[in-house]
């Protein structure tokens, strides 16, 4: 009883879709397929997988040998060959004015279909294209056939059949048939329909007398499947099924040749970087450890001598450009720096010093020496003392970041250390760009790999900036320079210079010294020079002695190292 409700079901189904469908007229060739279905009282081999109709509906029966022919209806006829290949047969059947397209995946989890030699005869294309069987079709009735490998798994005791026999049609389908012959009737039939991983049963599923399992099932939604599988005995036919673990199917993070292509592209991106940064890495070690060449910053210029610092290097920043930090002393040396450019005026006050505004900043202070100038002297300050400094230590934060800022302006530094710099900050923005391609991708079933490329891309950048060293090579050059400078200081003596000039050229000498930490051997070997004194720097006594400048000088360098250390 139950196989009579069940056929009477499928058939129901099929003249109910055929009597709302519009009128359709196949051509007088058009292929059909004998699909017998059980007569009334005739014993099955397998169950009916439908619901039961309700007590006392009647459904209507079709008569024997009459096809069901109707748009968007496909007939599809599986034959399992003693070499465990399966010959398809479909016929489909599409509504005049319109084209039916099917993207069937050939990669199901890590289950892997092979289909080879797709023919269509009628009015359409069949190709396989990377892991997919693409069927064009155009309006009328068209015959596919093609061969399938991978369709039996081998489960030890027993084998395996499962292919979609539907998926991937770009329309939905109205009626579907499909029949499996095997050389030896299967069992444990399961057909499911729907979504991807949905576990609806397929409208009807049942095995005539000979063996061959019949499926019926109607509107089929668009991009859905028919998953048809059934148990063999083993050894019938030899197993083809093929497994892919290392591929997560064909979902949007696999690995295809288009991801791939990306990742690898990427690696060699990433191996390249890692070849710059050793090379940068490299370069800047035997920086630092090579002596530096002897520097002349003694320029003639007709019968007087000047002072010239390398690269117009000013003291606060030959400290920087050194050990890539600003420290306190690179602070300290810009302040007597200022004073010995006559913007500063420094005057023993007892045992302490005073600051004295002398000529306000101008254009010709860059914008950390400007900084400086106005943490000591804010608007409407016109002196202070060191000791006042000491107690209200003034803000040098933004002063420390002009010094930053400026060698990277002048191409010393590539960054501020610690920070990202340009190719950080490219970084850092490529991962955040791949991230969100990598969702729009995920989300819409594209290649997301390639945005994971992006990302992995994108920290490659981001850490490499950091592993760069920040001086350039053109910092690396300046800093053989200023070692050149700091070996200067160490070897000058006074008589190399005219005794007109030797004020200045020590005074311009001075902040290098105290920013080189070189500032009480310079000053042994040249104050005793200056005995008509220094005109940015003015003694407690009335008369000017060398030799006292010599002792307290380098404590007003501590006391203002103790300022900038405050902060």
């Amino acid at each position: 009883m139950l196989t009579k409700w069940g056929i009477a079901a499928g058939l129901v189904v099929a003249g109910i879709t055929i009597a709302g469908q519009p009128t359709f007229s196949p051509p007088p060739n058009a292929p059909t397929f004998d699909f017998p279905l059980p007569t009334p009282g005739q014993p099955t081999g397998g169950p009916i997988i439908v619901p039961r109709p309700p007590t006392g509906e009647v459904r209507p029966t079709r008569p024997p040998g009459v096809p069901v022919v109707l748009p968007r209806s496909v007939n599809i006829q599986l034959k399992l060959e003693r070499d465990g290949s399966v010959s398809v047969v479909e016929q489909v059947i599409v509504q005049a004015k319109s084209t039916m397209t099917r993207t069937a995946p050939l990669r199901v989890g890590d289950r892997v279909f092979t289909v080879s030699d797709p023919k269509v005869d009628g009015n359409g294309t069949a190709s396989v294209t990377g892991d997919q069987l693409v069927i064009k079709l155009g309006e009328g009735a068209s015959t596919v056939s093609y061969k399938l490998d991978g369709a039996i798994a081998d489960l030890g005791d027993r084998l395996q059949f499962r292919w979609q026999v539907a998926s991937g049609w770009d329309t939905k389908l109205v009626f579907l048939r499909a029949s499996l012959l095997t050389p030896k009737p299967g069992y444990d039939f399961v057909c499911l329909a729907g979504a991807p991983n949905t576990e609806e049963r397929c409208d009807s599923a049942v095995t005539d007398a000979a063996g061959i399992l019949r499926v019926l099932h109607s509107d089929l939604d668009t991009g859905a499947r028919v998953d048809v599988t059934a148990t063999l005995d083993a050894g019938l036919v030899p197993a083809t099924a093929k497994f892919d673990s290392g591929v997560a199917g064909t979902g949007p993070f696999a690995l295809t040749p288009l991801s791939g292509g990306g990742l690898g592209l990427v690696l060699l991106l990433l191996i390249g970087g890692f070849a710059v940064v050793l090379t940068a890495r490299g370069r800047d070690t035997r920086a630092l450890a090579a002596e530096g060449a002897p520097v002349d910053v003694l320029v003639g210029q007709g019968e007087r001598v000047v002072f010239a610092s390398p690269d117009g290097i000013l003291p606060g920043q030959a400290g920087t450009v050194i050990d890539e930090r600003v420290d306190p002393r690179d602070l300290t040396a810009t302040v007597v720096d200022l004073a010995v450019r006559n913007y500063l005026w420094i005057t023993e006050a007892g045992p302490d010093w005073q600051i004295v505004r002398r000529n306000a900043p101008d254009d010709a202070l860059t914008a950390y020496e400007r900084a400086v100038y106005d943490a000591l002297l804010p608007e409407g300050t016109d002196a202070v003392t060191v000791s006042a400094l000491r107690s209200t230590p003034p803000r040098v934060a933004g002063a420390q970041s002009a010094v930053y800022a400026d060698a990277v302006s002048r191409s010393w530094l590539s960054r501020r250390p610690g920070g990202l710099g340009k190719v950080g900050i490219i970084g850092a923005a490529v991962a955040v760009v791949g991230a969100a391609v990598t969702v729009a991708l995920a989300l819409s079933g594209g290649p997301a790999l390639l945005g994971v490329a992006v990302v992995i891309g994108g920290i490659g950048l981001l850490l490499g900036a950091r592993l760069l060293p920040a001086r350039t090579k053109r910092g690396g050059l300046l800093l053989q320079q200023v070692r050149g400078l700091h070996g200067y200081l160490r070897a000058a003596r006074p008589d190399r210079v005219p005794v007109a000039d030797r004020e200045m050229v020590f005074s311009r000498s001075l902040p290098y010294a105290v920013a080189l930490d070189e500032t009480k051997q310079w000053l042994e070997r040249n104050a005793q020079t200056m005995s008509a004194g220094l005109y940015w720097y003015a003694a407690q006594e009335p008369r000017f002695d060398p030799r006292r400048f010599a002792d307290r000088f380098p404590a007003l360098v501590d006391e203002l190292d103790a300022v900038f250390g405050k902060r």
